[in-house]
């Protein structure tokens, strides 16, 4: 809102004072005389601005509350993450994590930046598939997540493997907004596997990613989706919200956190809306931009840094 004051009537300087005085204990615009020159225009900060808000689930929360919510459900849901995934998919997300390293296809000596990592399925896969594919002993992964739980649980499942966590894999906190931490055009490659939704500012994680990729490097993303196929889309809408939430109380004693990663999905901007968002980033696409898997549950979208 802008508080006018008449430029032409010239009114007392005591009314210009309290008419500009009002307008900055409101934190609104105000304009005031300068010697020998136009009115100025000025904006004061105000309390009272509404703060940005953005989606938690189905609610709506200040930006700056996101990361703690989201945070807080991670927390909750660590020690029982890996089988709460088996148990929602009865176990076909460990098919979709397979197909999408072998879409990656990681050559010899790949650096790999594995974003939103948890728990670690992408990496071992990755390190996996090198290992097997080309008797690569070379490629590193570095897995990031933002919480902090999770990369424990991730660094405890690779101590009971043969990788060396100081030569082919490291783990650290960090923010996939900001990976203040990883140079830029330092990685051959990018993943995220459904963790993007769960970040406030998606368009940021992908334009980050596109900053830390090396010329020639790949995103690629495994995340949750629309089912557009209207038979099996009231199905799946049932088994979201009354299953999923009820496996979650009866395995992990925590439905409330399972309801939000459902509804979390829902909020999730449609397949070509991201890959929209990442050629908005800079990257190129082949195609579409994605495949979905299984009537569209999920979807790998992919771009290339050229």
């Amino acid at each position: 809102m802008i508080t006018w004051i008449n430029a032409t009537t010239h009114p007392p300087l005591g009314q210009l004072m309290c008419a500009s005085l009002a307008a900055l204990e409101a934190g609104k615009h105000f304009l005031l005389p300068m010697r020998g020159q136009a009115m100025r225009q000025y904006t004061m900060p105000s309390d009272q601005d509404p703060p940005k808000t953005t989606h938690f689930g189905f609610r709506e929360v200040a930006e700056t509350e996101k990361e703690r919510l989201v945070g807080q459900v991670f927390s909750n849901v660590a020690s029982k993450y890996d089988i709460m995934n088996d148990a929602m998919s009865a176990g076909v997300h460990r098919l979709w994590k397979d197909r999408f390293i072998r879409q990656l296809a990681p050559p010899p000596g790949t650096k790999l930046l594995d974003v939103a990592g948890g728990t670690g399925d992408i990496a071992m896969r990755f390190l996996n598939y090198c290992r097997n594919a080309h008797h690569d002993h070379t490629a590193h992964v570095h897995l990031v997540d933002i919480n902090p739980e999770m990369v424990n649980v991730g660094r405890q499942r690779f101590h009971n493997t043969v990788y060396d966590l100081k030569s082919q894999v490291d783990l650290s906190v960090g923010n996939a907004e900001d990976l203040a931490d990883i140079p830029s055009d330092s990685k051959d490659a990018y993943t995220i596997a459904f963790g993007i939704r769960n970040c406030t500012h998606v368009d940021r994680v992908v334009r980050e990613a596109y900053r830390v990729l090396k010329p020639g490097g790949r995103f690629m993303c495994l995340e949750f989706s629309r089912v557009e196929n209207p038979l099996i889309a009231p199905l799946y809408d049932l088994y979201s919200f009354e299953v999923i939430p009820a496996i979650g109380q009866v395995i992990a004693s925590d439905r409330e956190s399972y309801q939000y990663l459902v509804e979390s999905i829902r909020r999730f901007p449609s397949q070509d809306q991201f890959a929209d968002i990442i050629r908005g980033a800079g990257f190129s696409v082949v195609g579409k931009g994605y495949e979905n898997l299984t009537f569209g549950i999920a979807a790998i979208h992919s771009g290339f840094k050229l």
